[in-house]
């Protein structure tokens, strides 16, 4: 049987190997990007809002560490079909439950990162 340890793993690896919504959102509405200076991770999210203020697709790019790319994927997997407000009140502290394993303080910002892109791109509507 496998450890919990073990079965975390092996869901980070899901995200990363096969992300939720990772590519180009030709439709989006909302978007920004930020990197994590201290390691180069770079994350873009794109939403598409209704009228509503509901997601109704997301999907994000970028570079980096297996964490930065694993926790965007499943952020966008959970937030999905969730309001504006929805996000916004998604905290750090629920990112990093999200996650799931515990991470230093320096990793942490790696998980966080998408959190931080999402939280500025229900703000950022796309030109």
């Amino acid at each position: 049987m496998p450890t919990e340890e073990e079965i975390y793993q092996e869901h980070i690896l899901d995200h990363y190997e096969d992300p939720f919504h990772s590519g180009p959102l030709a439709e989006a509405t909302h978007a920004h990007e930020d990197k994590n200076p201290l390691c180069g991770d770079v994350i873009r999210i794109a939403l598409k809002l209704d009228e509503d203020g509901k997601v109704v697709d997301c999907a994000f790019e970028g570079e980096g560490c297996v964490i930065s790319q694993a926790s965007a994927s499943m952020l966008l997997e959970a937030l999905h079909g969730k309001t504006v407000d929805e996000v916004k009140a998604f905290t750090a502290e629920d990112m990093l439950k999200l996650y799931g394993p515990r991470l230093t303080p320096n990793r942490q910002k790696c998980c966080l990162l998408s959190w931080r892109v999402i939280q500025q791109a229900v703000h950022s509507p796309v030109q």
